[in-house]
């Protein structure tokens, strides 16, 4: 049987009179990759905060395992980890002590921290620089942490904002293999929430896109389906998302 890790219904927020998302319906699988992506201002960050317990919404429920994240917040989020676009770094501490203040902020017991913490190093390729001083590392190396940071309690979902942004082609190459990674954590699959303007990104990692755009979803389909359909990503997200397109959206329910 499936399993369904994350389940929103009728999630909304308004600021004022602006209605920053309206009326989201979402379900995602246990070892699915989910692409979410929207031109800026589509309300992607809004509905990420929402999802991570970081913004009330204005209307609408979210359970992940679920748990409901308004009624019963922390132990909902006890089940995600999070990557948001600027990672939350200190670049005065090492890879190692870094490491150990996530997993007591994510309550991994201590007699499990050591384990842990090597496990989340070895599978992000930080194994070696467990000693270097964060500050000191690489662009690539410190969002490697970053994601380490996220996956250390071994989260049945993980949501990554940007996480390939401002890397060079061959870091970019490594993250993207690390994310394909990560739908296959050592207690069983986990879910993968990827928000990015890298569609090339998109077209390698994920099984399944959502388009935002004017706080709505206008596409959501599979990948699969998409390049059966002979047109490009690059293409689709114009088409429904450009001033110009006038295009009414594009939902697979199936």
């Amino acid at each position: 049987m499936t399993e369904i890790t994350l389940s929103v219904q009728g999630l909304s927020r308004n600021f004022g009179r602006r209605h920053a998302l309206a009326t989201m319906d979402l379900e995602l699988v246990r070892g699915e990759v989910l692409g979410f992506l929207g031109p800026n201002g589509a309300g992607k960050s809004t509905t990420m905060n929402m999802l991570t317990g970081n913004l009330a919404p204005s209307a609408g429920n979210i359970r992940i395992c679920g748990v409901d994240m308004l009624a019963e917040p922390q132990a909902a989020k006890m089940h995600f980890g999070y990557l948001p676009e600027t990672p939350p770094l200190y670049r005065e501490l090492s890879v190692d002590e870094y490491l150990m203040l996530a997993a007591k902020l994510h309550r991994v017991l201590p007699a499990q921290r050591a384990a842990m913490i090597n496990a989340s190093k070895q599978r992000c390729g930080l194994s070696e620089v467990g000693k270097r001083l964060i500050g000191t590392l690489s662009k690539g190396y410190q969002q490697r942490v970053g994601i380490a940071q996220a996956i250390i309690h071994q989260p049945d979902v993980v949501i990554l904002d940007e996480p390939s942004v401002g890397l060079d082609p061959n870091q970019m190459r490594d993250i993207r293999s690390l994310i394909r990674d990560l739908r296959t954590a050592a207690d069983g699959l986990c879910s993968v929430i990827l928000s990015t303007h890298i569609l090339a990104e998109v077209e390698n990692i994920c099984d399944r896109i959502i388009i935002l755009h004017h706080g709505r979803i206008v596409f959501a389909d599979t990948m699969v389906a998409i390049k059966q359909s002979q047109q490009s990503l690059e293409d689709l997200f114009v088409s429904l998302t450009h001033p110009a397109s006038g295009n009414q959206p594009r939902i697979n329910t199936d």
